[in-house]
């Protein structure tokens, strides 16, 4: 925020200009904390729990089974309730996930950590930068996934098959289990008999829940293409399950409103403010004679290396903004090689997404203290991989579908 008004005291940005950039990036934001409500709101109703609870006893004892569950569910909880979601409350539930499965933590929430950027390739409302690039790309909801469905198999793929080779020793049989557990604690059972502590039963999936994120969904795909914004539809899924989880006091307003993250939106805001000044000044020209010109396999491949590169150096939230105004006159096909670059390269460093600190910083709460050496041999066997095999991917959906 003082950035942001130092450059429009200097006169960089005049008020004019930082007026129509804030205007332009706060239906996004808006839809941002909306989806951010919805997440936190099917936390609270216990949905995370539920699935990792199930993933948990259908891996039977089998860590590779546990790891394929992980991958399904952090790559649906990333599509459909954003990446902020698999990384800030679906890794606590994985951590427990794996101790009751009796499996080492390690390749799982490093799983979550990935999956949060790799898979959210898909929807529009997976990923900021997604909202971003859905709005410069003029594309529709449902143009949007289908072009974006290839890239995100492909990324998840690459990642599996990482994973299963990089984490093989973890994955080789389980280890004991720990107390840690997927619910709430065991009950003393009031016979008189004695008995030891029982374990509660497994949490079940709240199928309310579940109906209106499914039609919340629905609402984002039928309201493109009707010229209604898709932040209606996330409005009325944050009204129904907050209006019930309000009154069976499951929630608190005070609650409702943090879980939208103002801070973190007011933060966007002002970095759009910012990083207009810095391409005003020059940046612009420089950025463009890096991007390739065209939709072929090579230029689609430069673009999102370049993506790729710039987000671990000043993150991929600052990247996307930046490239995006360059990208956007070549059409949609460049578009959406800088989403894959600005979504897959932040795998490489934990500076490249806030989603990755997040996730770091949580874990080191938990106790888990996340290893940088093994961090980046992961991100460098991974990232130019996924990268390429997501371009490419793009390059065939393209043709398949058109831009």
């Amino acid at each position: 925020m003082p950035a942001a008004v130092l450059v429009v005291a200097l006169g960089t940005v005049t008020p004019r200009e930082a007026w129509e950039q804030t205007r332009t990036l706060l239906p996004v934001v808006v839809f941002l904390a909306l989806v951010l409500m919805l997440a936190y709101l099917c936390a609270k109703e216990g949905l995370f729990e539920a699935v990792g609870a199930a993933v948990a006893r259908r891996c039977g004892g089998s860590p590779r089974r546990l790891l394929a569950g992980v991958f399904a569910m952090a790559c649906a909880v990333t599509a459909v309730l954003s990446l902020d979601a698999t990384a800030v409350l679906l890794t606590p539930v994985v951590l427990a996930t794996a101790s009751r499965a009796g499996a080492r933590a390690r390749p799982h929430v490093y799983a979550t950590a990935h999956l949060a950027n790799s898979a959210s390739l898909l929807l529009p409302v997976s990923n900021l930068t997604n909202l971003l690039a859905f709005t410069a790309s003029g594309l529709s909801f449902t143009r949007f996934a289908a072009l974006m469905a290839l890239p995100w198999l492909a990324a998840i793929a690459v990642e599996y098959a990482v994973f299963r080779r990089f984490f093989r020793a973890d994955l080789a049989e389980p280890v004991p289990a720990s107390p840690a557990r997927v619910g709430p604690a065991p009950t003393k059972t009031p016979d008189a008999g004695g008995a030891g502590p029982t374990a509660p039963p497994a949490p079940t999936v709240p199928r309310f829940t579940v109906v209106v994120v499914a039609l919340t969904l629905a609402g984002f795909a039928l309201a493109s293409p009707a010229g209604v914004a898709p932040a209606w539809a996330a409005l009325g899924g944050v009204l129904v399950l907050g209006g019930r989880a309000l009154a069976r006091r499951h929630v608190t307003p005070r609650e409702m409103a943090g879980a939208a993250a103002p801070l973190f939106c007011v933060f966007v805001l002002a970095l759009g403010i910012v990083v207009g000044a810095v391409m005003t000044g020059g940046a612009a020209s420089g950025l463009g004679r890096l991007l390739p010109d065209g939709d072929s396999l090579p230029a689609l491949l430069g673009v999102a290396a370049v993506a790729a590169l710039l987000a671990n150096l000043v993150n991929n939230l600052p990247a996307v903004l930046a490239l995006l105004p360059l990208a956007a006159p070549a059409g949609p096909a460049q578009v959406l090689a800088v989403l894959i670059g600005v979504n897959l390269g932040p795998n490489l460093t934990y500076v490249g997404s806030l989603a990755t600190l997040l996730w770091r910083r949580l874990l080191h709460r938990q106790g888990v203290e996340v290893e940088l050496g093994l961090f980046t041999r992961l991100g460098l066997l991974t990232v130019p991989a996924t990268v390429t095999a997501s371009t490419a991917a793009l390059w065939v959906a393209l043709g398949l579908v058109g831009a």
